[in-house]
């Protein structure tokens, strides 16, 4: 469980195929005290930093969930069914600026931990992550 960013040292993936939200996001959790993190333009990209480049076992993963080549729901559930990742259970949230209740509940029955609509602030993130994760994988068990 992820209590609070600034008293843990977390790693954190972020996959957005937007560079702007990726930086947006960079600059949120270095507010709150994440120092290592992890970018990815892609579900196929973070895949590929993974299984390839030692990135096993992130704390956390914050995934857009419309992107190209592979979007949030398909990285979800490609990481749920990974014999890399699925024993160690990593939170990932999805953010989405689609307010769509079907597409939320959707999220998570792939695996998503919690589905957070955009724009998220740095006080949403801190919150979100102080109140602790650890609940996400009992949808994708």
């Amino acid at each position: 469980m992820i209590k609070n960013a600034l008293d843990n040292h977390i790693s954190v993936l972020i996959v957005d195929d937007q560079r702007t939200m990726r930086l947006i996001l960079r600059d949120l959790l270095h507010g709150i005290g994440v120092r290592e993190i992890h970018e990815a333009e892609n579900g196929e990209a973070a895949l590929d930093v993974l299984h390839d480049h030692g990135l096993s076992y992130p704390d956390l993963i914050i995934c857009d969930l419309h992107m190209e080549k592979m979007d949030g729901m398909e990285f979800c559930n490609t990481v749920r069914r990974s014999d890399q990742l699925r024993d160690r259970q990593v939170p990932i949230v999805i953010l989405t600026g689609d307010q769509n209740s079907l597409v939320h509940e959707v999220s998570r029955q792939v695996g998503a931990s919690k589905v957070m609509t955009k724009p998220i602030n740095a006080t949403q993130l801190k919150n979100m992550m102080a109140e602790g994760i650890d609940y996400s994988l009992e949808i994708a068990q």
